[in-house]
């Protein structure tokens, strides 16, 4: 693991960042249609849209969507310019195939509408904040 999109163009923070949302994402907060597969040896798996956003939070910038087949978004950040997928790992070998030049814009107002996603993510949160609160 660790070989997001983007990785190599990041600040140190950022892909620290990463480093503790290893310790965060689990099977609570992947997406529930995937949350079957989720494993320890594929955490990333259904975290896209609430890392982004969570990245969002800490970093600011802008959350876009890769629309994949059969509808829906795969979310990224762009942040200060530079685009970067902490995410991108989940889709293991076809990861090369994700197109990040076709971007569309997402919004946590549209996503957090699904009550789910919204509870995934102040979960993810919660988790990501008393992981650095011990980390300390």
């Amino acid at each position: 693991m660790g070989g997001f999109y983007g990785k190599e163009n990041l600040s140190e923070k950022i892909r620290d960042l990463y480093d503790d949302l290893t310790h965060c994402w689990c099977a609570e907060t992947c997406a529930e249609r995937m949350r079957g597969d989720w494993s320890e040896e594929n955490p990333t798996l259904g975290q896209c849209s609430i890392t982004s956003f969570l990245v969002q939070d800490i970093y600011g910038g802008r959350v876009f969507g890769i629309p994949l087949p059969g509808g829906g978004y795969h979310c990224y950040n762009v942040v200060g310019g530079i685009k970067f997928d902490l995410t991108s790992e989940q889709f293991g070998d076809k990861a090369k195939d994700l197109d990040y030049t076709d971007r569309f814009e997402q919004s946590r107002e549209v996503h957090f509408l699904d009550p789910d996603k919204k509870r995934r993510y102040e979960l993810l949160k919660k988790i990501y904040l008393e992981y650095r609160r011990n980390a300390k």
